[in-house]
């Protein structure tokens, strides 16, 4: 494991063990953004997440991929990144009947925390997989449609991560992702410090990187959206960015 990705891995541990606690996150570093500006789970509908008996910061990400999935009945969806697995059981109940969702996490402790609450919630049409994003242990054009919350950010290699996700879409299956993105150029120092990685703020990249990565693994129709800036603190800016692009090809029904 690379010194990043254990930093990252130590981070999300950390903050499983506080939402293991109490059931919700502080939304102090761990959160996407400086000092958990950007997102603590506000784009959430209070009902649906209530529904769930889940506090909405759990998410500790940077926006809400299901506004951008259009989920339906029947699909199969896997989140890159699942956390405490607040998106996977929302997925799951929006494609029940006849879908499933997949939510996919390296680290264990973060595992227990989703695999807990899936039990408690008694929902049957959710997996909660260990594994990393740039290696997804699923089959090849196996789901309809990939999410993700401020979590691609968070890997050295994205042109790894975004072929997998290629790969294990189907035909004519959507990517939807919230992540953060560089505005304004980030100081080198942030941008190789351990913690700021950590954070969702030096493993940023252009939209303009973001948007020829996607490109590059196969997608199309790619939409980047930028909906908050934030200034960070040593110089430079990030933004919390809705991403959309479709895997060509006619749609199978399943």
């Amino acid at each position: 494991m690379t010194e990043i990705k254990e930093a990252v891995r130590q981070r999300y541990a950390a903050a499983a063990l506080e939402i293991a606690k109490g059931g919700g996150s502080s939304c102090g570093p761990e959160c996407c953004g400086p000092d958990g500006e950007v997102s603590c789970g506000a784009e959430y509908s209070a009902e649906e997440v209530a529904a769930l008996g889940m506090d909405p910061s759990v998410s500790l990400g940077c926006g809400n991929p299901l506004l951008l999935a259009n989920l339906e009945p029947g699909q199969n969806v896997l989140d890159l990144g699942s956390g405490a697995g607040l998106d996977v059981l929302l997925s799951a109940r929006r494609v029940s009947p006849g879908g499933h969702a997949y939510g996919l996490d390296m680290t264990d402790e973060m595992l227990a925390v989703s695999n807990a609450n899936k039990a408690r919630r008694e929902i049957s049409n959710a997996t909660f997989l260990k594994g990393s994003i740039d290696a997804i242990p699923l089959p090849t054009a196996s789901v309809d449609v990939v999410i993700s919350n401020c979590v691609i950010n968070l890997a050295e290699d994205k042109k790894a991560v975004l072929a997998e996700a290629f790969r294990v879409l189907a035909p004519g299956g959507r990517l939807a992702v919230s992540d953060m993105v560089e505005i304004d150029p980030l100081p080198a120092p942030v941008k190789v410090a351990l913690d700021s990685w950590a954070g969702c703020i030096a493993g940023t990249i252009p939209v303009a990187d973001y948007r020829r990565l996607l490109d590059s693994a196969g997608f199309a129709d790619v939409e980047i959206e930028i909906h908050q800036v934030t200034e960070v603190p040593a110089g430079g800016r990030i933004g919390s960015a809705n991403i959309r692009a479709v895997k060509p090809g006619p749609s199978v029904k399943r």
